[in-house]
């Protein structure tokens, strides 16, 4: 099969944040046809994996939000140092009771030092911004890393779009600048750390289909994590506050975000290998519900019909691009 067929499978995988790849054969080992083959599947099994992903999009939201609440009474470094430091003990256990090796030499590869410095980029700004902006903001210029990920697999690796699907990355892109709304009484430049966070997603979703098949996804979410600490040591001695001993408040918002994390982490997975990709990825844009329902119920965050525009525009071109680039990869499968 050709370079830029693979990358199209690559983009539609990435579309669907999906852990197998279902769009061309040629991808999937032996493992992974089998793991394939024994994905239920049939209108029983996409309600399930629908329901699971609106199940992790919800502990999502839940984790923006508390990480926002502890960042009222926390410096920020540390709510990266203590949020990555849980979180990379979580993913560690889960790796060893599933004998999931962490510690393997490919780690140290290329790939993985840009998926370093891309999910460092990501976590780093994205917290920023649910600490220093508002969360229905944040939450809805995150929606746009899918438009953002298909734009990169273009302009970086040679993939091959439509214009339909120029046309929406553009939509989206608008969605995002009325979201924003630069040049208004309304814009904040503290809105910028959304966006660059939001490129900084989209880098490392990048990355991660080129990361090597040696590393697992538990030794993949534990070097996520990790990746926080390093994001909170740089903000730590960037801003130079000293750290204090969380408040029970801060500790009980700081451990509600470590489980919703891993509860959506595991939620996530558990959707994408039940039903159809095409069926329960759409679902993931529930996220925008929660966090801007979140940011409205406890933060007294307002909503102008801007806002609910820019984010109708991102949603919809986000879904007319996973729609094409499915149809792209079976037309593409039917021609080999």
């Amino acid at each position: 099969m050709g370079y830029r067929n693979r990358i199209r499978c690559a983009q539609c995988c990435l579309l669907s944040r999906s852990a197998l790849c279902l769009g061309h054969p040629s991808f999937l080992t032996a493992k992974s046809l089998s793991s394939a083959a024994s994905i239920p599947q049939g209108p029983r099994a996409n309600l399930v994996g629908s329901l699971l992903m609106v199940l992790s999009m919800g502990l999502f939201a839940l984790e923006d939000m508390f990480i926002k609440k502890a960042a009222t009474g926390l410096p920020v470094g540390e709510i990266l140092i203590l949020f990555g430091a849980g979180g990379a003990v979580c993913f560690y256990a889960l790796a060893l009771v599933r004998r999931e090796r962490i510690f393997v030499p490919d780690v140290l590869s290329k790939t993985m030092l840009v998926r370093f410095v891309f999910e460092l980029t990501g976590r780093l700004f994205y917290t920023l911004s649910l600490a220093l902006t508002s969360l229905s903001s944040t939450t809805a210029i995150l929606q746009a890393t899918p438009i953002v990920v298909v734009m990169g697999a273009a302009l970086f690796f040679g993939e091959t779009v439509g214009w339909r699907r120029w046309t929406a990355i553009i939509t989206g892109l608008i969605g995002v600048m009325i979201v924003l709304q630069p040049g208004s009484d309304a814009f904040s430049a503290l809105s910028i750390l959304a966006v660059i966070g939001m490129i900084g997603f989209a880098g490392r979703d990048l990355a991660s289909r080129a990361a090597p098949p040696t590393i697992g996804t538990n030794a993949l979410g534990f070097y996520g994590f990790l990746t926080l600490i390093m994001a909170g040591i740089v903000v730590a001695l960037w801003d130079g506050h000293s750290f204090e001993a969380p408040s029970a408040p801060a500790a009980i918002a700081l451990t509600g975000a470590v489980l919703a994390g891993v509860g959506a982490y595991a939620a996530l997975m558990k959707a994408m290998r039940t039903g159809d990709v095409s069926s329960v990825t759409p679902f993931r844009y529930s996220r925008l519900l929660f966090g801007v329902g979140l940011g409205v119920f406890f933060f007294d965050e307002a909503i102008s019909q801007s806002m609910l525009l820019g984010c109708g525009l991102i949603v919809a071109s986000g879904l007319f691009i996973l729609v094409r680039g499915r149809k792209s990869a079976v037309r593409t499968q039917n021609l080999s």
